[in-house]
């Protein structure tokens, strides 16, 4: 009987892949010896792959490009990296290096831009489409960055009352905007309807009543967005379809509409499992869009996405030392962490997300069903299941083992920081991890050094008033 976990892996997976293999009884992640880092650097910590994020927006491109080709498609495709993924600036400074256009969400984001623009990293021609509901600053904000020569600052209007102060402040300035539809959500979810974007049944006469006859306003870019992205669904074909037709529909109205905004993100990698035909899906869109439009008669709209966890999710990795083990019955055994979950990756208990879970050593040992716990007092702070399985395996070790059993999550790039707060308070006062970033020089060797050092009490204490 085969009860090693590697073995367990070459049963159930196809391995090695996607930047995971081994050496010797170490994993490796995209090449990188994990447990060199380890050594160097202790857990928990927090490993950011920087080449990934090249690579994932080389292979949008891509497979766009391809598209393109095989559908004979006449527009052009714009690359958006959604600030709200990570706001890191190792993170804006890697995304910039590829030439890619800005997707912003508040009045912060666009005070983050002016920082990238200081430092040479956009441009005043770089693509910035604002989204959100927008408070007052960041409607000020916006009309600032157009006034100040940044020509193509988008804002897309999430309510028809927005208009109104990009006309009172504009003056005899002409400017561009973008219109977001409000899709439908999932039969399942709590309510029917987006609450972001205007209705699809006013977008028309909202366009012929407040911007046809505005000299000063060019409507640019017709904008959706579905929640759980662009998957091979009933649900996401409907609503594309529903946007393109409205898109037809306004561009016979408004000759200076060119975009539509493919609002939703590519899925990544939570399971060595994964399948995911990204050709097909993309191919599929192209062909959607290019149909439609010369069954209207009108020139094909150049295409925008927006991708935040596509572009920096699988670079991020979250590594942990178990740190002891507790068998409460019969069926159930703990391994406990040296820190939270909920703290550190709290898509796990807000969503119930699931990543890639693989033990960094300890592959020839024999495996068992493991709940991982952190070390919060908290109920929720655990994680127990698989993307592809509702139970959690990895190596059986011994409390007395010279060398404790390390796990990493994988592909927690995007969000997480975002959520729990970096640097802020932390539940149980847990710390937040180091953080470590892993790039190639110019030969390409490896290279990797400390970004942060482990929150210490005395910061979160002087936060608290200490």
């Amino acid at each position: 009987m085969k009860n090693r976990y590697n073995e367990l892996i070459d049963q159930t997976f196809e391995f090695p892949q996607n930047g995971f293999d081994l050496k010797g009884d170490y994993l490796r992640f995209n090449g990188i010896e994990l447990k060199e880092l380890i050594d160097t650097y202790g857990t928990p910590l927090k490993v950011h792959y920087l080449p990934k994020i090249g690579q994932q927006i080389a292979k949008a491109r891509q497979l766009f490009a391809q598209a393109f080709q095989t559908h004979d498609y006449k527009g052009n495709y714009y690359y958006c990296y959604c600030t709200k993924a990570s706001h890191f600036s190792f993170i804006l400074d890697e995304v910039t290096k590829h030439n890619v256009q800005v997707e912003t969400s508040s009045a912060f984001d666009m005070d983050l831009l002016q920082k990238l623009f200081e430092k040479g990293k956009i441009n005043r021609t770089t693509i910035v489409v604002c989204n959100g509901y927008k408070t007052r600053r960041y409607l000020e904000r916006i009309v600032a960055y157009q006034k100040d020569g940044f020509k193509n600052v988008i804002p897309v209007l999430d309510n028809m009352e927005e208009l109104s102060f990009y006309q009172e402040n504009h003056l005899k300035e002409s400017f561009k905007i973008g219109i977001r539809v409000a899709t439908d959500e999932e039969p399942n979810f709590q309510f029917y309807t987006s609450r972001l974007g205007i209705r699809p049944s006013e977008v028309l006469n909202f366009y012929k009543k407040e911007i046809k006859n505005d000299q000063r306003i060019h409507l640019k870019m017709l904008h959706f967005f579905v929640d759980t992205g662009i998957k091979d669904s009933i649900y996401f074909w409907n609503e594309i379809k529903k946007v393109i037709k409205l898109y037809c529909d306004l561009k016979k109205l408004c000759p200076g509409l060119k975009a539509i905004n493919v609002g939703g993100g590519l899925p990544i990698q939570h399971s060595l499992g994964f399948d995911y035909d990204y050709e097909y899906m993309i191919q599929q869109i192209v062909e959607l869009i290019r149909d439609a439009c010369e069954e209207e008669g009108i020139e094909h709209p150049d295409i925008f996405t927006e991708f935040g966890s596509f572009t920096i999710g699988e670079s991020g990795a979250t590594i942990f030392s178990v740190i002891g083990q507790k068998q409460q019955n019969d069926a159930e055994l703990w391994y406990m962490v040296d820190n939270s979950l909920m703290n550190t990756l709290p898509d796990t208990w807000g969503i119930d997300q699931r990543f890639i879970i693989l033990p960094i050593n300890k592959w020839n040992n024999e495996y068992c069903r493991v709940n991982v716990g952190g070390i919060t007092c908290d109920n929720s702070d655990y994680y127990n299941a698989e993307a592809h399985i509702s139970q959690l395996y990895l190596p059986k070790f011994r409390r007395d083992a010279k060398e404790p059993l390390y796990i990493g999550f994988f592909h927690t790039g995007a969000y997480q920081d975002a959520l729990s707060g970096y640097g802020g308070i932390k539940h149980c006062l847990i710390p937040s991890p180091k953080r470590i970033l892993i790039d190639k020089d110019k030969d390409g060797n490896i290279q990797h050094w400390e970004y942060n050092q482990e929150q210490d009490a005395e910061s979160m204490l002087r936060i608290l008033g200490y």
